[in-house]
């Protein structure tokens, strides 16, 4: 076999575990708030917010790990990582737990994610660069749909702790593949630095952000307390760009975002992700909730048709935009995306799977059309010494978009919904039936979804600006 199939084997294992595990762990998380003891919605909320935020904090500064000690063994290292954090999060013993094993989880996703992208590329040649893309992004489809599926079949019959055994043995193996099949291509430029300033600053601003909005939305924290962490967090980040300019070997290369096509699909990206990353979530409580009340299982089966389209589609636009180019195929999936999202503001409180179908296909076509046109348009335009710093910072654009996403969807459903109520649903706890309770859920979610379409209608500026991108071998990156 060659090398080229060897690497997308392996890489397609990574995401489809990867993304096996998020949507697994999305459609039980109304049964581990009901079923794990001492668990409060801020712990349900952070068990998503948390892994998202370790993340999007430390990938890009993986990425340099990466070029610095070689893709391939710090890859590897994510497996064994991301398996060790898996069979932490089945022995928790309360909500607390759980947050704190998720990020040990989230470590080893980071490994992962920061190198799955550049392996690939450098296994690749340009022209065949979408397809291989296109066809992992088909893996995380399949990931997502058997987590829907297995998640719900696990949660309802096992228990959700057994929705963190799936990965030990999936992670076991692909550890062991990876050390013995996948080679370095690329030479690790030398005298690479760790950004250690700018990768406490990235994640003490984010961290400070989210913790205040969450507890201010669902503790109740005092306004003051919150607009300190807030404005702490607010102050990290300015940090962290400030320092961006000055250090020898930063964590987000400014230097990059001097070439167009990556800014663009970047700034695309982010946007793309700030509206889709809640999504899910609040579907799962809506299907599972007081309204609708369908068990796990079911709940999944009516998500299914989001990642179907976009499995149909990924690998298609992939084929296209390796012929064709990125920014037409790209900006598609944006407005396909965005019809279904106003599709979404018409359910109402009960609906069928043919009802809830149509727009979600919409959305999961828009998405396939969108990414693996994107990811390669954002991967060609670097030279190949940059390919790992640039995997690095595209993976956290999308963690960074999602993981807001999360703030943005339950700071919108605050402003409509009371937050006594939203515990109650969230929770599944008694009192969450009423009329008048269902009536503000809906018109909150609707609210979310009209945020959704606006942010990928404005997500197409970007994504139609990206022109065509210059040789990779032309440009000389200079670290600012």
């Amino acid at each position: 076999m060659q090398y080229k199939w060897v690497a997308l084997s392996n890489t397609t294992i990574g995401t489809l575990m990867a993304s096996l595990d998020t949507n697994i762990v999305l459609i039980a998380l109304p049964t581990i708030g009901r079923e794990l003891p001492n668990t409060t919605l801020f712990d349900l909320v952070w068990t998503l917010l948390g892994y998202q935020l370790i993340t999007a904090s430390v990938l890009v500064n993986f990425g340099r790990l990466s070029d610095m000690f070689g893709r391939v063994r710090l890859y590897t290292l994510g497996f064994a990582v991301f398996t060790l954090g898996s069979a932490l999060c089945s022995l928790s013993q309360s909500g607390f737990e759980l947050v704190l094993f998720r990020m040990v989880q989230a470590t080893g996703s980071a490994f992962l994610f920061s190198n799955s992208a550049a392996i690939l590329t450098d296994a690749f040649p340009s022209n065949e660069r979408g397809k291989a893309l296109g066809i992992n992004q088909t893996s995380i489809v399949a990931g997502a749909v058997t987590g829907l599926v297995l998640g719900g079949i696990l949660a309802q019959t096992v228990g959700w702790r057994a929705i963190f055994w799936v990965n030990v043995p999936i992670g076991v193996f692909a550890t062991v593949w990876s050390h013995y099949k996948l080679h370095e291509i690329s030479r690790a430029p030398r005298g690479q630095k760790i950004d250690v300033i700018g990768n406490i600053t990235l994640a003490g601003g984010l961290s400070s952000i989210l913790v205040g909005i969450t507890l201010n939305i669902i503790a109740g924290l005092d306004a003051l307390t919150t607009y300190f962490l807030v404005g702490l967090g607010g102050v990290l980040l300015v940090a962290f760009f400030v320092t961006e300019t000055r250090v020898e070997m930063p964590m987000l290369s400014l230097s990059l975002f001097r070439i167009r096509a990556f800014a663009a699909g970047n700034l695309a990206i982010l946007l793309n992700s700030l509206a889709r990353g809640a999504v899910t979530l609040v579907l799962v409580f809506y299907l599972q909730g007081p309204s609708m009340q369908l068990t796990p299982l079911a709940a999944g089966a009516f998500l299914i048709p989001t990642s179907a389209s976009l499995a149909f589609f990924g690998p298609i636009s992939g084929w296209f935009s390796d012929r064709y180019g990125a920014r037409l195929l790209s900006s598609i999936g944006l407005l396909v995306s965005s019809v279904g999202f106003v599709m979404l503001t018409q359910i109402g409180p009960r609906t069928t799977f043919l009802g809830l179908a149509l727009p979600l296909i919409f959305v999961g076509s828009g998405m396939g059309i969108f990414a693996a046109p994107n990811r390669a348009s954002i991967m060609n335009s670097v030279p190949p010494e940059a390919r790992g710093i640039a995997s690095g910072i595209s993976t956290t654009f999308v963690n960074l978009g999602s993981t807001l996403s999360l703030a943005v969807a339950f700071l919108a459903m605050a402003t409509v919904t009371p937050v006594n109520n939203l515990v109650k649903i969230f929770l599944g706890v008694s009192g969450s039936g009423t009329p008048s309770s269902i009536a503000s859920f809906m018109n909150s979610i609707h609210l979310v979804f009209l945020l959704s379409t606006a942010f990928l209608l404005v997500a197409m500026v970007p994504s139609l600006m990206r022109g065509r991108p210059s040789p990779p071998e032309a440009i000389i990156i200079e670290e600012s």
